[in-house]
């Protein structure tokens, strides 16, 4: 009994109990689950283009699966370059996840070439899901002289800087396709850059600018309503959604390119919460709504899981970059 009145035997008991009695409630703890609370699903382009489009029926479905609302942020400028760099530096938590066009393969290697900041790199940004993956469209008014793409490219050569275009931005989704066109066909027209798809349509339909290369959701509905003309695609065989309009291959030009949508996250997100979104992401592709609401906008789901994509992502920009070097730096 004296050697339990010693201070120090007592003051050593304690000590051993306080550990017992504070690591069993720490040892119980687990990482709280995901998601806890909204997320947000950047859009780096106005409402009306390709990338909003695809982002709003997989929003919802996503939402359903995960339990929270999933939260649309447009954040247009810089062809996507803005909304795409504010992702990268958002905290890696899966809160922030970003629903991006195939413009993402292009600017960093845009901005090296004008010399400005990089808004992001290509390894800050880690690929979950491709929804879709269309060829872009040659569109002009229905009331235009052009009937066909050698219409088109005629009359362009014919007046060099005469007929002009409208894009999302310098080296966006919508501007490299047409430059392509211009380089391999030989003849020079006029670039007008908006902040995204939407807005360069309107500016189309308003006679602002005399055609646009986008993807075929933005132009479809205006296409039914006979407002406008697609005078060929970038693409190789038929369209789903306009199964008459010609390839540029088959009226003899060499030019080809294809618009995908594809969600993203910022590196660094923990695996378990990628996973999480990655099994989202994959169920809101096989969600009938939401795929119903894409093909009918014009862009059939062409869905590409998280590995696949990472691959296809790496081809697509290495093979970009090429393009926008020979592009070069704009005036």
């Amino acid at each position: 009994m004296t050697r339990l009145r010693d201070p120090h035997r007592w003051l050593a008991v304690a000590m051993c109990m306080a550990a017992v009695s504070f690591s069993a409630p720490a040892a119980a703890q687990t990482a709280p689950p995901f998601p806890g609370k909204a997320i947000t699903m950047v859009v780096p382009f106005p409402p009306g283009g390709v990338a909003d489009i695809v982002a709003r029926p997989v929003a919802e479905a996503m939402a359903r699966e995960l339990g929270q609302p999933v939260v649309i942020e447009n954040k247009p400028g810089a062809g996507g370059g803005i909304g795409m760099g504010q992702v990268a530096k958002a905290k890696p938590d899966g809160y922030t996840v970003l629903m991006a066009l195939s413009s993402l393969s292009v600017i960093p290697e845009a901005d090296a070439l004008v010399g400005r900041p990089a808004m992001y790199g290509h390894t800050d940004l880690r690929p979950i899901a491709r929804y879709t993956a269309d060829p872009t469209v040659l569109a002009v008014r229905a009331d235009a002289p052009w009937k066909t793409a050698k219409d088109f490219v005629d009359d362009a050569r014919r007046r060099p800087k005469a007929i002009n275009y409208g894009s999302s931005g310098n080296y966006g989704t919508m501007h490299v396709p047409m430059e392509i066109l211009a380089q391999t066909s030989g003849i020079a027209l006029t670039h007008v850059p908006f902040t995204g798809a939407g807005p360069a349509v309107l500016a189309l339909l308003g006679g602002q600018i005399d055609a646009v290369s986008t993807g075929p959701a933005t132009v479809l509905q205006h296409v039914k309503a006979g407002k406008i003309r697609v005078l060929g695609h970038w693409g190789t065989g038929k369209l789903d959604a306009m199964p008459d309009v010609p390839s540029l291959k088959d009226q003899g030009f060499q030019a080809e390119y294809a618009q995908w949508s594809g969600l993203f996250v910022p590196s660094g997100t923990p695996e378990a919460v990628v996973q999480r979104l990655r099994s989202a992401a994959r169920m809101a592709a096989q969600d009938g709504k939401a795929r119903e609401v894409i093909h009918n906008a014009g862009s059939p789901v062409q869905f590409l899981d998280s590995a696949d994509f990472e691959k296809y992502v790496q081809a697509d920009i290495k093979r970009m970059s090429e393009v926008v070097r020979r592009m070069g730096k704009l005036e």
